[in-house]
This record gives C-alpha cells, sequence and structure tokens, in this order.
C-alpha cells in the first residue's frame, strides 16, 4: 500500500507558529472550535498541548501487549467501552487544553469619561462569562515558567529516572527546541480501533485518517484512543474532527497549509510505500526500542523491481509509484535514516517524522572557542549535548540512545563535509564513511536538508484528481458531511478556497463550485515565478 507522510527538520524551526495560524485559520475557526489547534508548536522541554498528553498511565492512549503478546487498547477492549459508553471519564478536561477567551474590548471604545482607566476584560468564548486566564494552548513558549512547570513534562520525569542530572532547569543549564505537531495519520491508528460508531477511518488510497462527520455520534472513545490527542470534540456539533492532512489540497498535488506557510521550509510531504500484512507484527514487537526498527521494516524500496511489480499488482498508479521514487520522506526516513517516529513505544506506527535538532551544540563548541563544525569535535560533544541524547530518545525512539546519536553524528559529518566543500577544500572521505555513507550521499542529503525547491520538498503525485472531482461532485447540498449550522458547507467561503460552499439562489441551493479547479488555480499561483495577470 502506499501513504502520504510527513518529515519535520526540527534544526530549522524558528517556532513562529504561522503553520498554527494558517491551519486554525482555514480549519477550526468556527463555533465550538475555538480551543481546537489541529497543528500545534510545543516548546520542549514543556508539558504539551493538551498538558501532559504523553502520560499515558492517565490517557489510556495508544496500544499495549496483553498477556498473549498481542495488540490491545490501552483505553480496554469492547466490553470496557460498552459500559462506560455514556460516561467516559479518561478524557482531558477544558483546563487540560484551556479555556479560550476573547477580551470586552467594547468595554474600552464604550466606557464613560471619568478617573479611572477602563479594562479589557477576559470573557470565555465558551460561556461568554468573565474568566480567568490560567493556561494557553502555548503556555511553555520559549520555557515560560520552566523553573515552575518543566519538572511537569512526562519526558523530563522519564529522563530522570535514567539519568538524573540530565535535565536541570537552571538558567544557565536549560535547553529548548520546537517539536510541531499535527496528527499522525498511524499506519495502525488506535482512534480508528477506539471509535464504536465506525466513524473514524484510514483512507485506502492515500492513508489519511479522517472522521465521517454524518456517522460520528459524539462518543468521544478516539480522543482516549489517541495517545497523541490529535482528535478533538466540537461541543458545538457533538462531532470529533482532527487533522485531514489537508485532503483536497493533496488531492491535486498542494502540499498541506502547514507545510505551504512554513517560514523554515522544514516540512517534507511524500509518498511512503508499506507493506500492510508486516503492520500488526511490527506493532506486536516486544521490546519498546526494537519499534523504531520493525517499522522501518514495514517499509518497502520503491526502487526494487519486486515491489513494484507487486504495487502494480496491488492497483497502485504509475503516478504513485512515480512519486515514492522521488520522495523526500522516503530519502529521509528509509534511506539517510536521519528522521525519528514520534513515540514509537504507543504502537500506532506514526507516520509524521522528525530530524533531531542539533544546531544548539555548534554554537556551544563556538562559544568554547572550538572549532564548531570540526568533525572531530562535533562527534566528540554529540554525547554533550545540551539536550541530553537520553531525552530526545525519550521522544523519538522509546528511550534508545543509538539511533538518535546516529542521526545526529550523519548531520555532523553533513555540516563538515559541506564546509569543506563551500571552502573549496577537499572533503576527507572518512568523515562520510564514519556514518556509513558516501560524499555523493552527503551532498545529496544536503539539496534535500539545505537548499530543496518547491517541487523537491513536495513529492504529491495527482493520480487522484479524477476521484478528487467526483468526490467534491457528489458532495450534493443535502449529503454534505459539513452542511451543518455554521459549518463550512453553509455558504460563502467554504472550506476548499473561494466560492467552495453551498450557494442559495431564491430559497434554492445549487450545486457548490467544484473546488478542484480553485486548487489548479491556486497550485499555479503558489508556485509561479511571476503574479499571473488579471
Amino acid at each position: 500500500m502506499a501513504q502520504i507522510a510527513m518529515v519535520m527538520n526540527l534544526d530549522k524551526c524558528i517556532g513562529c507558529h504561522t503553520c498554527s495560524v494558517t491551519c486554525k485559520q482555514a480549519w477550526t475557526n468556527r463555533n465550538g472550535m475555538e480551543y481546537v489547534w489541529f497543528n500545534n508548536v510545543e516548546t520542549r522541554p514543556g508539558q504539551g498541548y493538551p498538558r501532559r498528553y504523553e502520560d499515558q498511565d492517565k490517557w489510556r492512549g495508544g496500544w499495549e501487549l496483553n498477556k498473549k503478546g498481542a495488540l490491545k487498547l490501552k483505553g480496554g477492549g469492547r466490553l470496557r467501552k460498552l459500559a462506560g459508553i455514556f460516561s467516559n471519564p479518561k478524557l482531558p478536561e477544558i483546563k487540560d487544553y484551556y479555556e479560550p477567551w476573547t477580551y470586552d474590548y467594547k468595554n474600552l471604545t464604550d466606557a464613560p469619561l471619568g478617573d479611572d482607566y477602563p479594562v479589557a476584560q477576559p470573557r470565555s468564548q465558551i460561556t461568554g462569562k468573565p474568566m480567568k486566564i490560567e493556561w494557553s494552548s502555548n503556555w511553555d513558549d520559549n520555557l515560560g515558567g520552566a523553573p515552575q512547570y518543566g519538572d511537569l513534562d512526562p519526558m523530563v520525569q522519564k529522563t530522570r529516572e535514567k539519568a538524573a542530572e540530565k535535565v536541570k532547569f537552571a538558567f544557565e543549564q536549560t535547553f529548548m527546541f520546537y517539536l510541531p505537531r499535527i496528527c499522525e495519520h498511524c499506519l495502525n491508528p488506535s482512534c480508528v480501533a477506539s471509535c464504536p460508531s465506525g466513524a473514524m477511518y484510514k483512507r485506502a488510497e492515500d492513508g489519511i485518517v479522517l472522521v465521517d462527520q454524518d456517522h460520528c455520534r459524539g462518543w468521544r472513545m478516539c480522543v482516549t484512543g489517541c495517545p497523541y490527542k490529535k482528535v478533538y470534540f466540537n461541543h458545538r456539533t457533538g462531532k470529533a474532527e482532527k487533522c485531514t492532512m489537508c485532503y483536497p489540497r493533496v488531492e491535486v498535488g498542494l502540499p498541506t497549509v502547514c507545510s505551504e506557510t512554513c517560514v523554515g521550509r522544514l516540512r517534507y510531504l511524500g509518498v511512503i510505500l508499506y507493506d500492510a500484512d508486516k503492520v500488526t507484527a511490527a506493532a506486536e514487537t516486544k521490546d519498546d526500542k526494537a519499534l523504531y526498527e520493525a517499522q522501518l521494516d514495514v517499509f518497502l524500496d520503491p526502487d526494487d523491481p519486486a515491489v513494484r511489480r507487486a504495487a502494480e499488482e496491488a492497483g497502485i498508479p504509475f503516478d504513485w509509484m512515480e512519486a515514492a521514487r522521488r520522495s523526500p520522506v522516503h530519502a529521509l526516513i528509509s534511506k539517510y535514516k536521519v528522521a525519528l517516529p514520534l513515540h514509537p513505544e504507543y504502537r500506532t506506527m506514526p507516520m509524521v517524522w522528525y530530524i533531531p535538532p542539533l544546531s544548539p551544540v555548534v554554537d556551544a563548541l563556538t562559544e568554547t572557542g572550538h572549532d564548531g563544525e570540526d568533525h572531530a569535535n562535533l562527534f566528540g560533544a554529540i554525547d554533550t549535548l545540551r539536550i541530553p541524547l537520553e531525552y530526545l530518545a525519550e521522544i523519538f525512539t522509546a528511550g534508545d540512545v543509538g539511533p538518535v546519536r546516529a542521526s545526529l553524528e550523519k548531520l555532523a559529518a553533513m555540516r563538515s563535509h559541506m564546509r569543506a566543500v563551500n571552502l573549496g577544500d577537499r572533503p576527507e572521505q572518512a568523515i562520510a564513511e564514519s556514518v556509513g555513507m558516501s560524499g555523493a550521499e552527503i551532498e545529496e542529503m544536503y539539496r534535500l536538508l539545505a537548499i530543496a525547491k518547491y517541487e523537491d520538498r513536495y513529492v504529491i503525485p495527482t493520480a487522484a484528481v479524477g476521484d478528487a472531482q467526483r468526490l467534491e461532485e457528489s458532495a450534493l447540498p443535502d449529503s454534505c458531511s459539513l452542511d451543518y449550522e455554521d459549518g463550512p458547507g453553509m455558504g460563502g467561503e467554504g472550506p476548499f478556497g473561494g466560492d467552495s460552499g453551498n450557494t442559495t439562489t431564491g430559497g434554492r441551493k445549487l450545486l457548490p463550485v467544484v473546488s478542484v479547479e480553485n486548487f489548479h488555480l491556486t497550485k499555479r499561483r503558489q508556485t509561479a515565478d511571476q503574479q499571473e495577470e488579471a
């Protein structure tokens, strides 16, 4: 099978939250979704969003192995779900997310003249009543309150259990990096398995996990089941909603909104081929630390003739096979092995992977008077990173430091090799060989990570355009699952671009304007070197 997957290079993230805001404007700027962020950027260390979502002893998300070594939901099987179907206590409360608010600006403009100063009092966007602001989606931003709240990070607690002195919150010893998060669109999604009504499903054509709004009954078992807590409940409609991987854009070859607007150009989109028959066995790997390698074994090489024959027999379109061969995601995950999964121990087989950050070690070495990009200095300093390897390993490899160190060593080798190239010196072949690569491979990886163009970072097949048009045109006004009160299907600017909402003339609803053409126009406009004439 084939799936659209994503890789994020954390060395490039500057924590500007542009991706979060543009996603919010595109997908969750509606009543009932005020607290929802399909994309959010967390400062690590920090509690994350919602608070302490990684504490699965409390939230019971993801999978675990039973006594026979088979997968079972941490949240319980069918009997437990049936017993608690009308009262699911394993849910984050609004305080764990944050109660969304606005300010009473009218009081500033309409207050009568007097000796006192009027204020814009915060008011809840849920109740409309005055409230006290106590938390937000990025309350930990830039280590805000780290001495007070840093110890509450579940990964800090795990790291301290293994290396007590590794994580300190004294200013001169602290560290941080940014971690953007979206739905993982997993190969083995626990949210899909948790849904009693079958509304949550994984699309066979591209692997995107979606919620059928018509079939959702608001049981919220999916919120509990998702260990990343990336499924949200719309209290206005009584439905679950989540990141859609911007599937209307992807279907016509455009990247997701978060990728398109990313200031640091740190996101990569591409096709991954995988053996569907191996997914369950990989997820049942007994040792948590072996789950990373187990998932790598599930992925297939698109250049392998046997794989290409099997893909053709499975009905995977030619466009998808070619996209898989050029996929930057496949290169970073399987070829160069610098990208790592987020919490593989949840056994959901996540499909959004991350390149761990290296930058702080270069700055730290330079400040000591040493050459910050010399490979000998870099390799020796990786084990004493300001960001502890143990902390990164708890996030990306279930505590196994080895893959994290290997990834960082390849990034360090790339820096040293390319410095020699840029200075006109002859690179030492031993640098590349020390990390199991050739000089040519390092330069290919450098082009992908540093100077890749738009079409190299986003390799998205468009074989689904025909299906996209058919699906869009089949969304008649009477059956549109987004056609609820104040929903994006109610008219005007729709969710898929200008004029894609339903329109009404003389009390009679008309067919929606097909959005596929809009997206093709948008693609030409966004990727053209010159502005098109009106």
